[in-house]
Protein backbone atom coordinates (compact mmCIF):
# COMPACT_ATOMS: atom_id res chain seq x y z
CA UNK A 1 0.00 0.00 0.00
CA UNK A 2 1.27 3.94 -0.74
CA UNK A 3 -0.15 5.96 1.74
CA UNK A 4 0.28 9.79 -0.34
CA UNK A 5 -0.49 13.26 2.32
CA UNK A 6 0.21 16.20 -0.04
CA UNK A 7 -0.39 19.77 2.14
CA UNK A 8 -0.06 22.94 0.30
CA UNK A 9 -0.30 26.55 0.88
CA UNK A 10 -2.64 28.81 -0.94
CA UNK A 11 -2.50 32.13 -2.14
CA UNK A 12 -4.03 34.66 -0.14
CA UNK A 13 -6.57 35.35 -2.93
CA UNK A 14 -7.46 31.71 -3.78
CA UNK A 15 -8.27 30.87 -0.50
CA UNK A 16 -12.30 30.69 -1.58
CA UNK A 17 -11.08 28.48 -3.94
CA UNK A 18 -9.86 26.18 -1.26
CA UNK A 19 -12.97 26.35 0.39
CA UNK A 20 -14.99 25.39 -2.76
CA UNK A 21 -12.07 22.39 -3.34
CA UNK A 22 -13.27 20.89 -0.26
CA UNK A 23 -16.84 20.30 -1.66
CA UNK A 24 -15.68 20.04 -5.27
CA UNK A 25 -13.13 17.49 -5.30
CA UNK A 26 -14.72 15.14 -2.82
CA UNK A 27 -16.59 13.68 -6.39
CA UNK A 28 -13.73 12.82 -8.13
CA UNK A 29 -12.30 11.37 -4.99
CA UNK A 30 -15.17 9.37 -4.35
CA UNK A 31 -15.28 8.15 -8.18
CA UNK A 32 -11.95 6.91 -8.29
CA UNK A 33 -11.87 3.22 -7.39
CA UNK A 34 -8.48 2.79 -7.49
CA UNK A 35 -7.96 5.69 -4.08
CA UNK A 36 -9.00 3.03 -1.25
CA UNK A 37 -9.50 5.73 1.09
CA UNK A 38 -9.42 9.47 1.08
CA UNK A 39 -9.57 12.62 3.23
CA UNK A 40 -9.81 16.19 2.53
CA UNK A 41 -8.48 18.60 5.18
CA UNK A 42 -7.71 21.78 6.91
CA UNK A 43 -4.65 22.52 9.11
CA UNK A 44 -3.71 24.59 12.02
CA UNK A 45 -2.06 27.32 12.58
CA UNK A 46 0.99 27.31 9.42
CA UNK A 47 0.04 23.80 9.13
CA UNK A 48 1.46 23.71 12.78
CA UNK A 49 0.23 21.48 15.46
CA UNK A 50 -1.92 24.31 16.64
CA UNK A 51 -6.08 24.21 17.25
CA UNK A 52 -6.34 27.62 15.55
CA UNK A 53 -7.54 27.06 11.76
CA UNK A 54 -5.16 28.35 9.16
CA UNK A 55 -6.91 28.87 6.32
CA UNK A 56 -4.40 29.16 3.82
CA UNK A 57 -2.62 25.40 4.28
CA UNK A 58 -4.90 22.35 2.91
CA UNK A 59 -3.75 18.85 2.88
CA UNK A 60 -5.37 15.81 1.31
CA UNK A 61 -4.89 12.34 2.31
CA UNK A 62 -4.96 9.08 -0.07
CA UNK A 63 -4.24 5.53 -0.49
CA UNK A 64 -3.60 3.17 -2.94
CA UNK A 65 -2.46 -0.43 -3.53
CA UNK A 66 0.20 0.84 -5.90
CA UNK A 67 2.55 3.60 -6.45
CA UNK A 68 1.18 3.65 -10.50
CA UNK A 69 -1.89 4.59 -9.45
CA UNK A 70 -1.16 7.13 -7.36
CA UNK A 71 1.30 8.61 -9.73
CA UNK A 72 -1.45 8.78 -12.17
CA UNK A 73 -3.35 10.52 -10.28
CA UNK A 74 -1.05 13.04 -9.32
CA UNK A 75 -0.22 13.81 -12.70
CA UNK A 76 -3.61 13.67 -14.30
CA UNK A 77 -6.53 13.93 -11.52
CA UNK A 78 -8.63 17.07 -11.15
CA UNK A 79 -7.88 17.23 -7.19
CA UNK A 80 -3.96 17.21 -7.62
CA UNK A 81 -4.23 19.83 -10.61
CA UNK A 82 -6.42 22.03 -8.38
CA UNK A 83 -3.83 22.00 -5.13
CA UNK A 84 -1.09 22.90 -7.66
CA UNK A 85 -3.05 25.67 -9.75
CA UNK A 86 -3.62 27.13 -6.39
CA UNK A 87 -1.01 26.46 -4.30
CA UNK A 88 2.76 28.50 -4.25
CA UNK A 89 3.84 25.87 -1.78
CA UNK A 90 3.24 22.33 -1.71
CA UNK A 91 4.72 19.32 0.19
CA UNK A 92 4.04 15.79 -0.81
CA UNK A 93 5.36 12.78 1.15
CA UNK A 94 5.05 8.61 0.25
CA UNK A 95 4.50 6.53 3.12
CA UNK A 96 4.32 2.70 3.54
CA UNK A 97 2.53 1.42 7.29
CA UNK A 98 4.09 -0.38 9.26
CA UNK A 99 1.43 -0.45 12.12
CA UNK A 100 -1.78 0.80 12.51
CA UNK A 101 -4.49 0.63 15.45
CA UNK A 102 -7.88 1.93 15.83
CA UNK A 103 -9.89 3.71 13.35
CA UNK A 104 -10.81 6.83 10.83
CA UNK A 105 -14.19 6.87 10.19
CA UNK A 106 -15.25 3.81 11.56
CA UNK A 107 -12.31 2.15 8.81
CA UNK A 108 -9.07 1.29 9.03
CA UNK A 109 -7.48 2.66 6.05
CA UNK A 110 -3.79 1.73 6.38
CA UNK A 111 -3.24 -1.93 5.10
CA UNK A 112 -0.14 -3.27 6.98
CA UNK A 113 2.11 -6.00 5.26
CA UNK A 114 2.80 -8.15 8.01
CA UNK A 115 5.64 -9.22 6.24
CA UNK A 116 7.75 -5.79 6.75
CA UNK A 117 7.05 -3.98 9.60
CA UNK A 118 10.23 -3.06 10.75
CA UNK A 119 12.57 0.03 9.15
CA UNK A 120 15.61 1.26 10.74
CA UNK A 121 15.34 4.71 8.53
CA UNK A 122 13.13 7.56 9.38
CA UNK A 123 9.45 7.10 10.64
CA UNK A 124 6.27 9.19 9.80
CA UNK A 125 3.99 9.04 12.33
CA UNK A 126 0.06 9.71 11.74
CA UNK A 127 -2.44 9.87 14.97
CA UNK A 128 -6.19 11.25 14.66
CA UNK A 129 -8.59 11.39 17.03
CA UNK A 130 -12.34 12.68 16.92
CA UNK A 131 -12.61 14.16 20.39
CA UNK A 132 -16.44 14.44 22.30
CA UNK A 133 -18.13 17.66 22.51
CA UNK A 134 -17.79 17.54 26.43
CA UNK A 135 -14.71 16.54 26.68
CA UNK A 136 -13.44 19.50 23.81
CA UNK A 137 -12.52 21.90 26.67
CA UNK A 138 -10.23 19.52 28.76
CA UNK A 139 -8.40 18.86 25.31
CA UNK A 140 -7.99 21.94 24.13
CA UNK A 141 -6.19 22.52 27.68
CA UNK A 142 -3.91 19.80 27.52
CA UNK A 143 -2.93 19.17 24.24
CA UNK A 144 -1.06 22.21 24.03
CA UNK A 145 1.91 20.98 26.44
CA UNK A 146 2.37 17.73 24.51
CA UNK A 147 2.70 19.54 20.93
CA UNK A 148 5.21 21.29 22.86
CA UNK A 149 7.15 18.42 23.98
CA UNK A 150 6.71 16.69 20.79
CA UNK A 151 8.84 20.13 18.87
CA UNK A 152 11.89 19.90 21.51
CA UNK A 153 11.96 16.02 21.65
CA UNK A 154 15.39 14.13 20.94
CA UNK A 155 14.52 12.76 16.91
CA UNK A 156 12.09 15.06 15.90
CA UNK A 157 12.23 16.61 12.46
CA UNK A 158 9.03 18.07 11.78
CA UNK A 159 4.93 17.87 12.14
CA UNK A 160 2.09 19.40 10.39
CA UNK A 161 -1.69 19.59 12.44
CA UNK A 162 -4.78 18.69 10.23
CA UNK A 163 -8.51 17.81 10.80
CA UNK A 164 -11.88 17.19 9.19
CA UNK A 165 -12.92 20.14 10.61
CA UNK A 166 -11.85 22.75 13.11
CA UNK A 167 -11.50 21.32 16.91
CA UNK A 168 -13.67 17.81 17.01
CA UNK A 169 -11.48 15.63 14.47
CA UNK A 170 -7.92 16.47 15.43
CA UNK A 171 -4.74 14.52 13.60
CA UNK A 172 -1.42 15.32 13.34
CA UNK A 173 1.72 13.41 11.06
CA UNK A 174 5.27 13.92 12.71
CA UNK A 175 8.21 12.93 11.15
CA UNK A 176 11.41 11.32 13.80
CA UNK A 177 14.47 10.23 12.94
CA UNK A 178 14.05 6.58 13.96
CA UNK A 179 11.38 4.27 15.83
CA UNK A 180 13.56 4.77 19.05
CA UNK A 181 12.59 8.76 19.02
CA UNK A 182 8.81 7.91 18.20
CA UNK A 183 8.77 5.40 21.31
CA UNK A 184 10.62 7.66 24.10
CA UNK A 185 8.24 10.95 23.16
CA UNK A 186 5.29 8.80 23.28
CA UNK A 187 6.12 6.79 26.92
CA UNK A 188 9.00 8.71 28.44
CA UNK A 189 8.26 12.63 27.48
CA UNK A 190 6.11 13.15 30.91
CA UNK A 191 3.93 15.60 29.29
CA UNK A 192 2.49 13.29 26.26
CA UNK A 193 2.73 10.74 28.94
CA UNK A 194 0.17 12.56 31.40
CA UNK A 195 -2.26 13.49 28.12
CA UNK A 196 -1.73 10.08 27.45
CA UNK A 197 -3.27 8.75 31.08
CA UNK A 198 -6.20 11.94 31.09
CA UNK A 199 -7.13 10.62 27.88
CA UNK A 200 -7.99 7.39 28.86
CA UNK A 201 -9.25 8.35 32.05
CA UNK A 202 -11.74 10.73 31.06
CA UNK A 203 -12.28 9.27 27.81
CA UNK A 204 -11.99 12.10 25.72
CA UNK A 205 -12.09 10.21 22.16
CA UNK A 206 -14.90 8.49 20.34
CA UNK A 207 -12.77 7.25 17.75
CA UNK A 208 -8.84 7.53 17.50
CA UNK A 209 -6.28 5.88 15.42
CA UNK A 210 -2.51 5.60 15.75
CA UNK A 211 0.21 4.51 12.66
CA UNK A 212 3.61 3.94 12.15
CA UNK A 213 5.14 4.46 8.58
CA UNK A 214 8.31 3.73 6.63
CA UNK A 215 8.71 6.82 3.91
CA UNK A 216 9.06 5.78 0.37
CA UNK A 217 9.81 9.33 -1.36
CA UNK A 218 9.42 12.58 -0.85
CA UNK A 219 9.51 16.42 -2.40
CA UNK A 220 8.58 20.51 -2.38
CA UNK A 221 8.33 22.09 0.77
CA UNK A 222 6.97 23.14 4.24
CA UNK A 223 7.08 26.38 5.53
CA UNK A 224 10.33 26.65 3.57
CA UNK A 225 11.37 23.51 4.78
CA UNK A 226 12.75 20.69 2.23
CA UNK A 227 10.65 17.30 1.87
CA UNK A 228 13.54 15.08 0.66
CA UNK A 229 14.55 13.28 3.53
Amino acid sequence: MIVALTITRFRGLTIPFAFMGMAVLRLPLWLNKKCKFWKLMGSGKDASVDLPPDYKHWAILTTWDERKDYNDFYRNSLVMKWFIFFGIESFTILLNPLASHGLWSKEQPFKVDNINQTSSGKIAVITRAAIKFNRLKEFRQNIKRAANAMRIAPGFILSAGMGENPFFDQATFSIWEDAESVKNYAYKTFDHADVIKLTRAREWYKEELFARFSIVDSWGTLNGVSAEL
